[in-house]
């Protein structure tokens, strides 16, 4: 057991935990932030996408040391009131049908609005290519994706 520091949605955080252990279970079980999920476990579905120093990472494929001194922020820490452009996007798209996916979907496409302000629809396919759906929403997750590059 190893004592790691890392900042989660601007808060500093201490945990014991394993160093190997996935960030994904310490945000989970650790640090009760359950918005993260988990999909595959295998890093190929995106449901556990959170930012990691402002960069999109699979959560159930970074170990725990990896984050340590560095900024972590889950779905919970994107917008704590639900106000950001792609949550708000995302409710009027009707984009949801399970939901299981969406955290990730939502973290992936913030990173994406993060680099290119006003995305093609070309960019925000190949940037949200590696995200699941077992739903099949895609076409409505482009429209929210785009709706919101107009908002921002």
């Amino acid at each position: 057991m190893a004592t790691i520091g890392f900042t989660v949605n601007n808060k500093a955080v201490s945990v014991n935990a394993e160093a190997d252990t996935p960030l994904l279970w310490v945000v989970r079980e650790h640090l009760k932030l359950t918005g993260t999920k988990f999909g595959c476990g295998t890093g190929l579905c995106g449901a556990c996408t959170v930012h990691v120093d402002g960069k999109a990472v699979r959560s159930c494929q970074t170990q725990v040391s990896q984050v340590s001194g560095k900024k972590v922020v889950t779905i919970e820490g994107l917008s704590p009131g639900g106000e950001h452009p792609l949550q708000r996007a995302w409710i009027a798209e009707q984009v949801p049908q399970c939901g299981y996916c969406q955290s990730g979907q939502i973290m992936q496409a913030a990173e994406l609005l993060e680099k290119v302000k006003k995305p093609t629809r070309e960019q925000i396919v190949a940037h949200m290519d590696g995200n699941i759906c077992r739903c099949g929403t895609y076409p409505r997750i482009v429209r929210a994706i785009e709706r919101a590059a107009l908002e921002a």
